[in-house]
């Protein structure tokens, strides 16, 4: 009997979690497609951007990842469009044929509609842009030591990150413990240049989605630290040396940083109705789409009202895609074995974030903790989170490196791939 081919689009939290529960079924074949060679931890790429971690830390190649694996492929691609009626993929490269089809895309940067904010801020969803952000940063630091217009380093040196979440409010607290710990430092010609950082929301809370604690805290801390927050504010406009507000507010900085928001990137080939808000993917309880018998979803890139504890959807989270691709491996197996299929029904876990040196927060089922337990709490859970051994100690050893020295070495321009317009 031929292998049941699964075809899965995206190497991220929940198409690495998909092989996982499959992988040495000779009941399955299973082709990976990815437009990159590795998987990466996306909530540590802000620690690459600022220069805590290297890129190895966090990435793995998907063919060393996977190595050994009889029953598996990778393909690496652009995902281009689905033929549903011929049960085919177009990618970059050629097509592919599939019994079962899954999408585990993950998320995209949305700007909005506003296209001087995608062409002049710096985002943050990939290695690429995680090492872009660093050399940027850096340029513009070196820039300004040679400057002698007083205006021109302030604007070079302030900082504006866009969105309260955790990535911004890591963000904004990491920049707040460089200038302390390791700018000024090093760059003594910087003190007193009238430089600040920024995290800007168009709401009224940091962190939104945690609980009412957890945002009082971080914005206390964030405060403490030196970071502005100005909440309430929504961007509207970015030229390059003037972030605008909707309230006519401005701020004058060559940097501004995009964290606030995300959205799915368009599936070309299934059906107009297979799409909610956000370009999300429509499923039912087993993460089928609803208009196909043989195509899927999980993660970030699909959205289900038919768990009955999140009747809006599932956060759009790492868990959520690990555990909807677990149980999909669970159902795949089901199926060929003619047992029951499994719905899913999502375990919130809880929600944490990094503030600062010692400062935290976590929200672990209906318990609330701050300060230097939720720290650790937090460095426990992501360094156990890294998808091996190598990267989990050599990621351990920069944070003790960081820790003890209150200072980090990986601050290197290493061919910059994307020259700031406006310098």
């Amino acid at each position: 009997m031929k292998p049941h081919k699964i075809v899965i689009i995206g190497g991220g939290f929940a198409g690495v979690n998909l092989v996982n529960g499959l992988k040495n079924d000779n009941r399955f074949h299973i082709t990976l497609v990815d437009r990159n060679n590795y998987n990466f931890f996306a909530p540590l790429l802000y620690q690459v951007a600022t220069g805590f971690l290297e890129v190895s830390n966090i990435s793995y190649p998907f063919r060393k990842l996977f190595r050994g694996l009889k029953n598996f492929d990778f393909r690496m691609a652009e995902f281009i469009k689905v033929l549903p009626e011929q049960n085919q993929v177009q990618l970059s490269n050629g097509t592919l044929a599939y019994d079962s089809l899954v999408f585990a895309k993950g998320t995209e940067t949305n700007y909005f509609g506003m296209e001087n904010v995608k062409k002049y801020a710096i985002p943050m969803k990939t290695i690429n842009d995680a090492v872009s952000m660093r050399n940027i940063l850096l340029q513009r630091m070196e820039k300004a030591t040679i400057t002698h217009d007083r205006e021109q380093r302030r604007r070079l040196l302030t900082i504006v990150v866009a969105g309260g979440g955790p990535t911004g409010v890591e963000l904004s607290g990491m920049f707040a413990e460089m200038r302390k710990n390791v700018i000024l430092k090093e760059y003594p010609e910087f003190a007193g240049s009238g430089a600040k950082i920024y995290l800007v929301d168009g709401g009224n809370k940091v962190l939104a989605a945690m609980s009412e604690k957890s945002q009082d805290d971080t914005y206390e801390d964030l405060v403490r630290i030196g970071v502005e927050v100005k909440l309430n504010k929504r961007v509207t406009d970015f030229d390059g040396a003037r972030v605008t507000f909707d309230d006519g507010d401005f701020i004058e900085t060559n940097t501004l940083i995009w964290a606030a928001g995300v959205t799915v990137g368009r599936v070309e080939g299934v059906s107009e109705t297979a799409f909610t808000r956000g370009n999300r993917l429509l499923v039912d309880s087993y993460n089928k789409l609803l208009a196909y018998d043989n195509i899927y979803a999980v993660g970030d890139t699909s959205f289900s009202a038919e768990d009955p504890k999140f009747p809006g959807g599932h956060p759009q989270v790492a868990q959520v895609a690990i555990q909807q691709a677990q149980n999909l491996a669970v159902n795949f197996k089901a199926a060929k074995s003619d047992r029951a299929l499994v719905p899913f029904s999502y375990f919130d876990k809880g929600s944490m974030a990094i503030i600062s040196r010692n400062r935290a927060v976590a929200d672990i089922f209906k318990f609330h903790f701050s300060g230097f337990i939720a720290w650790f709490m937090w460095l426990f859970v992501h360094l156990m989170s890294l998808i091996n051994y190598r990267n989990r100690l050599a990621t351990l050893y920069n944070w003790a490196w960081a820790y003890f020295t209150k200072d980090q070495s990986l601050r290197f321009i290493i061919r910059p791939d994307r020259k700031p317009e406006n310098e």
